[in-house]
């Protein structure tokens, strides 16, 4: 099982949730725009400078900042 933080993930590969760190009121928005425990994310696309980061998840669209994505541990899907 290979742990990263969602940020270090390439494109075109899908991931499972397995954490959500940070500080309270961050990690509650979070949470709350889906990226909960056991759901799976795909990276769509980063823009130019990597900031922000595109993910598909419960059949919609999300950007997340790269500081965000530093907060969501998750496990590559094989």
């Amino acid at each position: 099982m290979q742990e990263k933080t969602l940020d270090f993930i390439e494109p075109e590969t899908s991931v499972k949730v397995l954490k959500v760190t940070g500080q309270k009121s961050s990690r509650k928005r979070i949470l709350d725009m889906g990226l909960t425990p056991g759901t799976r994310v795909e990276v769509i696309r980063r823009a130019p400078l990597g900031d922000p980061v595109e993910f598909k998840l419960k059949g919609y669209n999300l950007s997340l900042r790269k500081k965000e994505a530093e907060t969501v541990l998750v496990e590559i899907i094989e």
